[in-house]
């Protein structure tokens, strides 16, 4: 399978985005990446690693990500698995105290738009500084 990528995209650290997940395979694009462009206009662009809890609070807002939907090739997910969340998710989450982890390397810089990256960082998955 070949994995398109955008030549340039960066990610909230200001280097070049990394993948976020190939299984399940995750993005807009379904290449991998949390990346965006004008016809996402939900802003596929934080890397999450899921919680039990944040998929309990996605199902209750209405977007049941662990519910299988074969039909759409889409297994359901599971807590460990990475995604990429829409960023007004992620922040709706986040006020109500259910925020996934974040991948900063593979998070979007289009996520700063609407969260500092101080707040990312408080959150990261994979972030000591």
């Amino acid at each position: 399978m070949s994995i398109r990528h955008e030549q340039g995209a960066r990610n909230v650290l200001g280097g070049e985005l990394a993948p976020c997940s190939l299984d399940p395979l995750t993005g807009f694009y379904r290449n991998g990446c949390c990346e965006t462009g004008p016809e996402d206009v939900g802003q596929h662009t934080v890397c999450a690693v899921m919680t039990a809890a944040f998929l309990t609070f996605s199902r209750q807002v209405g977007n049941d990500l662990s519910t299988p939907r074969p039909e759409f090739g889409f297994a359901g997910l599971k807590p460990g698995d990475r995604w990429c969340l829409c960023a007004p998710r992620w922040m709706e989450a986040l006020e109500a105290g259910a925020a996934p982890r974040v991948i900063l390397e593979a998070t979007h810089e289009e996520v700063l738009a609407m969260a500092p990256l101080g707040l990312l960082k408080d959150h990261a998955a994979d972030f000591s500084g």
